[in-house]
């Protein structure tokens, strides 16, 4: 009889032990559905941040882990099949080299040859501290190109343009891309742009014709506005329009007795820049 509460004591710890190894193997079990295995792959990735124009090379190359299911198509698992291949847009240290930043396998020379793109031409053009936005002109920036001259024939009026629209600045000066985010005024005086075939005879005329002025645009802004040009007479067409409208100081006339009254008038008569005055019975 002193046996039984030992007997009862341990059949209890045996199963509450059975209970628990079940309870942890169930338990563990739903864990590992729950968890899903990541695969993890070795990328290509840039080891320096690198301008557009670049040709890779080994030094400038290595690996690092990325989960497989978050990378987009076109990433590089080997750095030895980068070298020697050129970039067309910047990356930055430790970001992945896709395909999609590479110029073609058959483009071995870097610079602004690679990064030109089919179809399109870089033009140089001269600039002055004006004329380049006071400084505050980088490359991957758009502009307007702007040209004033003089018009051919007997006028020969003064006539300024908006001749170009939207065009991307390849590079300021020597500069192909600026390293960093600062926003800090460079003098430079050359600018190139990339210009279709036809952008670059109206680029080329405008530039030897008269004198080019560029308008820094948005980013968002893509839309083409066609501008009819603003010569002197438009420009101060306001101006004279107020002053024609203000109504002449009034002249006494002489009475005449009887039917033979009359009143005199004059009148302003405006003909381009010359101004005279009419008078009228």
């Amino acid at each position: 009889m002193k046996k039984t509460p030992v007997i009862v004591l341990g059949i209890g710890i045996f199963i509450a032990l059975i209970v628990s190894i079940v309870s942890y193997n169930v338990l563990k079990n739903k864990a590992l559905r729950q968890v899903k295995v990541q695969e993890v792959v070795e990328v290509a990735v840039a080891g320096v941040d690198m301008k557009w124009g670049t040709v890779l090379g080994k030094a400038s190359i290595k690996t690092a882990p990325y989960l497989k299911k978050s990378l987009p198509d076109g990433y590089h698992t080997s750095g030895s099949s980068l070298e020697g291949r050129v970039l067309v847009y910047p990356v930055k240290a430790n970001e992945p080299i896709f395909e999609s930043s590479l110029a073609p396998v058959s483009m071995k020379s870097g610079g602004m040859a690679a990064v030109v793109q089919p179809n399109k031409r870089a033009m140089a053009v001269k600039v002055d501290k004006v004329v380049g936005v006071s400084g505050f002109l980088f490359p991957g920036n758009r502009v307007d190109v702007l040209v004033t001259l003089q018009e051919r024939g007997e006028n020969r009026a003064a006539i300024t343009k908006t001749v170009l629209e939207n065009i991307l600045v390849l590079a300021t000066g020597a500069e192909v891309e600026k390293a960093g985010k600062q926003e800090k005024p460079s003098a430079v005086d050359v600018i190139t742009l990339e210009v279709a075939p036809d952008e670059g005879e109206k680029l080329a005329l405008a530039s030897t014709e008269g004198k080019l002025q560029l308008a820094l645009r948005n980013y968002s802004d893509t839309a083409e506005i066609a501008t009819k040009g603003t010569t002197i007479p438009v420009l101060l067409a306001s101006h004279r329009s107020g002053a024609a409208q203000q109504p002449s100081p009034a002249k006494s006339v002489p009475k005449v007795s009887g039917a033979s009254q009359r009143r005199s008038f004059s009148v302003e008569l405006i003909q381009g820049s010359k101004i005279t005055n009419v008078k009228f019975d």
